[in-house]
Order: C-alpha cells, then sequence, then structure tokens
C-alpha cells in the first residue's frame, strides 16, 4: 500500500523590521509573500473626488485642500497606519488597503500622487493620497503599511521624509520647482453647495467636538481611525448632523465639567484639541 502524500506548504518569509511595532500595530494574519515586489502607484490622469477635497475642521483645526494642481514639495515627519485600520473606509470611500502604495495628507487634492524619500537612508516610494490624516500636530503625511516598510521606518513609528508631487507621465526630475508650501492648517473656506442631508445621530448633553466636515464618507473614515485609537471611549463617537455639515463627535457627558475632564485626557494623551458642544 502506498504511503499518503504529506503536503509540504512553502513557509512565508520573515518580515523583518527594526525594533518593535509601532502602538502593537504591524502586518496582517497572512502579509504578501514579497513586500518588496509590491510596485509602487504609478501617477494617472483622475478626476477630483467630488467631497474629499472640500474644507473642513478637525480636532480644533481648519484644512483647505489644494485643488490647483500646483507643485508641492514639503519635508517633515510622516507616520503610518497598518493593520487597525485594514479594510475601513478611507476619506475618498475606498477600502484602506494596508498592502497597497498609498497614503494620507491634510491638504493634497484626493487623488494625487507623490514622492516620498527618506534622507536617512536614500529610500523613496511612489503613493497615491486617497485618505485624510494625521491630525497630530506636527506631522505631515500619514503612508500605508507597506510604503513605510519600503521606506525602513516601520519600528520606529515615524520618520523625517520628503514629499513632492507628481502629475502623470511626470518623474522626479523633471518635476518643477515647488515655490514655498503654505500652512495646511489654514481658516476655513465655504465649502460648496449640496444637498441638505439627513440626521443620522441625535442625543442631548455636552459632547466634544472632534471634526466637521461636508460630506458623511469623510466623517465615517474620521469615526473609524479614533474608534481605534480611543479604546473603549470609542464607543461613545457619534455622528451628528445638521444642515450641510456632518460633525464627529465624542459624549454625551452629564455636564460641562465631565466634558472637560475628558477633554483634558485627550489633549494630554493623543495630543487632540476638542472642542465642548452642548446640545
Amino acid at each position: 500500500m502506498p504511503a499518503p502524500k504529506v503536503e509540504v506548504r512553502k513557509p512565508t518569509p520573515a518580515i523583518k523590521y527594526s525594533g518593535g511595532f509601532y502602538k502593537d500595530d504591524g502586518p496582517g494574519d497572512k502579509p504578501p509573500e514579497d513586500i518588496a515586489a509590491i510596485p509602487d502607484a504609478v501617477p494617472r490622469l483622475e478626476p477630483l473626488h467630488r467631497f474629499a477635497n472640500n474644507p473642513y475642521s478637525v480636532l480644533g483645526r481648519d484644512y483647505v485642500p489644494l485643488r490647483d494642481g500646483k507643485a508641492y514639495k514639503a519635508r517633515g515627519i510622516a507616520s503610518w497606519y497598518g493593520r487597525k485600520f485594514h479594510g475601513q473606509k478611507t476619506s475618498s470611500g475606498e477600502p484602506y488597503d494596508m498592502y497597497g502604495m498609498t497614503a494620507a495628507h491634510p491638504t493634497l487634492p484626493i487623488p494625487s500622487y507623490v514622492r516620498v524619500s527618506n534622507p536617512a537612508n536614500g529610500k523613496a516610494v511612489v503613493v497615491r493620497v486617497n485618505d485624510r490624516g494625521p491630525f497630530h500636530s506636527g506631522r505631515l503625511i500619514d503612508l500605508s503599511w507597506t510604503a513605510a516598510w519600503k521606506l525602513g521606518y516601520i519600528g520606529e513609528g515615524s520618520t523625517i521624509v520628503e514629499v513632492e508631487s507628481l502629475l502623470p507621465g511626470q518623474t522626479p526630475a523633471a518635476s518643477p520647482v515647488a515655490a514655498a508650501v503654505e500652512d495646511p492648517i489654514a481658516q476655513m473656506a465655504a465649502a460648496e453647495p449640496e444637498p441638505v442631508l439627513p440626521q443620522v445621530e441625535d442625543a442631548r448633553g455636552h459632547f466634544l467636538q472632534l471634526g466637521a466636515f461636508g460630506n458623511r464618507d469623510n466623517a465615517e473614515a474620521l469615526r473609524a481611525r479614533l474608534t481605534r485609537e480611543l479604546g473603549n471611549l470609542g464607543e461613545k463617537l457619534v455622528i451628528q448632523s445638521a444642515g450641510k455639515l456632518f460633525r464627529v463627535q465624542l459624549g454625551p457627558w452629564p455636564d460641562a465639567a465631565a466634558a472637560q475632564m475628558a477633554g483634558a485626557r485627550l489633549q494630554e494623551s493623543l495630543d487632540m484639541a476638542p472642542v465642548i458642544i452642548r446640545r
């Protein structure tokens, strides 16, 4: 009687990184076998998203996304996000893919393409901007897990990078020299007229307002992000709509004192600056 065949499975190669995974985040259960083989994003002509480029407010700061297609070049701190957000809706409405070559930026057009380079090791990647963030002060851009892995800063959580916009058919060497980049934290401009939106949540009490958008998808994307960051407290996140705005709020608390205490904890632990709202 012949011996039964034994299936021999090829082991998944180990993913090398320096240090521990940032905030217990990291690769999913079944990462691709060859992360290095994942291709960079290829710039192509795409129409601007109808809603994701409207002015908005998050954590007490106002943002006015760029819409004119001018050259952009900046240097700052890049962070990354991984499995905690995998599959969650981005500001573009697309699901976040931690194995894709994408990025989140507070004001760059959605969608758009940028070359991100790490001066510390000379590595560079091209990513497609399809999400908003990061909203922590002092950070310039949030890269997908794969893009950060390619740039070599997974274990550190953040690093200094240079970000340069790319147009379809344009290489970094052929890019025009960008003028000085304006501070993305600008005064909120009037949003484009949109139809009156239905009420999503309605409750009474004191709330901490964390963001305001003219589109529900953007509000849902922020709530998904904050739900991961806030742990059990994330259960108190609600979306309240009035007129043409969707507001992401945390609460309710029974009185202003309780809301102020919660706001102080958020500001200390997550560098947030919430506004107390009573309704």
